[in-house]
């Protein structure tokens, strides 16, 4: 049985700066990429990977998925940070990276935008954005 741990923003920037094996992948689509932006690791000396979950434009889910992740050098041994949105198709892909294989698997919570404010706003409130880390436009 699966367990993706929900780790905060704050904890994921944290432990990619301190653990040079760490690595945080964005499972968002690269529509979301190119026109929300994406975590700035270059403090840390790293790039996050990008590995759609689901595929834009039909959203269905990436069947490749864990071989994507093998071909972007992960293994086993390393600690995996997923991200996307809010926080629910980096769960589903860390889920199913912990089966395929990859038991390190972190859920960033939140997200890289959280919820949406009173206004329907996302990057206020929670997430990636809301928590003031480094980010940059693609």
């Amino acid at each position: 049985m699966t367990h993706v741990p929900d780790i905060s923003p704050e904890e994921t920037w944290q432990a990619l700066q301190a653990d040079p094996r760490a690595v945080l992948v964005d499972v968002r689509t690269d529509a979301e990429w190119n026109f929300v932006g994406l975590a700035d690791l270059s403090a840390a000396g790293k790039q996050p990977l990008l590995i759609p979950w689901q595929v834009y434009p039909s959203m269905q889910v990436n069947g490749a998925f864990a071989d994507h992740l093998r071909q972007a050098g992960v293994t086993p041994d390393h600690k995996v940070y997923y991200i996307c949105r809010s926080g629910v198709r980096s769960l589903a892909a860390g889920a199913a990276a912990q089966d395929a294989g990859f038991p390190h698997a972190f859920n960033v919570a939140d997200g890289f935008e959280g919820p949406p404010d009173a206004e329907g706003h996302r990057g206020q409130v929670a997430g990636w954005k809301a928590a003031g880390l480094p980010w940059r436009q693609r």
